[in-house]
Order: structure tokens, then sequence, then C-alpha cells
């Protein structure tokens, strides 16, 4: 039994088919990938994994439990956390406040520690007391890590995490999403920097006008001529 379990899952906007009926697994200790040209229902799929989005049909399950109609602050105690694409931090508050609020919210015995300790794996510790919203886009999505982190997740869904990063930062960020893995966590990454994807992954599922045409390792990806075609535009 996997940590997530999608299946079936469709999503219908009017007459416009966003998801056509997904099946996706992610496991503990493992860094899973969702890629896809854009427009292909990544963010949707993330929608509905997160609660933020009624599936037209299918299921979620986590650990073997159905969590398809369950509001999103029910899957967060359950072990979901997730960012988002833009930005969503408290741009008033410092460093620290933010990944605090989150402790707090999931009631952690050592909310300091675990807030020194977070921000000591993203590698934020001397920010700690700048203002959120001064931050350039880098470090402010690695606040955004950071403060998912401190829900104590089992699974983290990163949309888009390196958007606006420069090459080193998206190093970094390779690093930290390894590390996370070892230590036990599942995440699931929606992503554009190929590199990337093909750095991290253990399984990536490809996503094309809402249906996934290939699941694999990178290397199986990367050669696999579905892919080439509707991701790649080659064949």
């Amino acid at each position: 039994m996997s940590l997530l379990e999608v299946r079936g899952v469709m999503v219908r906007f009017g007459g416009v088919m966003a998801v056509g009926g997904v099946d996706l697994d992610a496991e503990v200790g493992q860094v899973t990938g969702l890629i896809g040209p854009n427009g292909a229902g990544k963010t949707t799929l993330f929608n509905v994994i997160s609660g933020m989005q009624e599936p037209t049909a299918g299921q979620v399950f986590v650990s073997g439990v159905d969590i398809t109609r369950e509001a999103p602050h029910r899957r967060a105690k359950r072990g979901l956390a997730r960012t988002f694409q833009r930005l969503e931090l408290f741009s008033s508050l410092t460093v620290r406040d933010n990944v605090r609020v989150a402790a707090e919210l999931a009631a952690v015995p050592d909310v300091d520690g675990t807030v020194d300790t977070l921000l000591d794996k993203v590698g934020l510790s001397h920010l700690a007391a700048s203002v959120a919203g001064d931050l350039p886009t880098g470090s402010a999505r690695l606040v955004e890590i950071a403060r998912a982190l401190a829900t104590m997740p089992r699974l983290l869904l990163l949309d888009e995490p390196a958007s606006g990063l420069d090459d080193s930062e998206t190093e970094r960020l390779g690093g930290l999403l390894r590390e996370l893995a070892a230590d036990g966590l599942g995440v699931l990454l929606v992503e554009h920097d190929m590199d990337l994807v093909m750095h991290v992954c253990d399984r990536i599922h490809v996503l094309d006008l809402g249906n996934i045409i290939a699941v694999g390792t990178p290397n199986e990806i990367q050669h696999d001529d579905a892919v080439l075609q509707a991701y790649l535009g080659t064949s």
C-alpha cells in the first residue's frame, strides 16, 4: 500500500476535461515527479489531492484511508502539506514567525526547537529575523518549504518550487529534497525544470491533456516515445 493513492480521478470544468481518470502513487522515502506541458492538468490534480478541488469522479487515499471528501485542514492532520506556484507567505512577518505559525497550529511539542531545526535544514537560519516580504524568490520558496515541514507532514506536495530560482539555488533545493526523502518523507513534485526532476525523482508520472501517458524511472521517462512526442515535441 502506497502512502498516497490516486484512483481514477477525473475533473471536468463544464465541457472541458481537465483531468481524465488519473491513477498515481507516491511512496514514503521517495521523490515522485509529476511533469507535463502547461495546461496538462498538474495543478488541478494537486488541488484534488490537497482538498482544494472536488473531483468529478475518482478517489484519493492516504495510507489506505479514503480522504476524497475531506476538507484541506483534515488532510493536513493526516500528514499532507503543500506549497503553491505563487508565493503564499505572510509577507509582513519574519521568516521565523512564518514557520512558527505553522508549528503552533500543528501543536508540535517543541515549537522553538522545531523552528530552529527547520530553518537550519533549509539553510535560512541567518535570515530568521528578516521580513518575509523582503526576501528574494529563492529564499522565499525555502521559507514556504520550511513552513510546510513545520506541520510535521508525511507527504509534501511541491508545486513548481524551483520557479524563480537560479542554478545554485536549484541545486540546493535538489539536495534538500533528497535529504527529506532520506529522512522518510514522501515528496510529490510538480516541476518544469527537467534537470532537477531527472536528478531528484525516484519515479515520474507524465501528464498530457489530463491523462497519464507514462510512468517510470527518470531513465525510462527520458527514452519513452510518448513522452518525447507529447512533452518534448520530438519523436
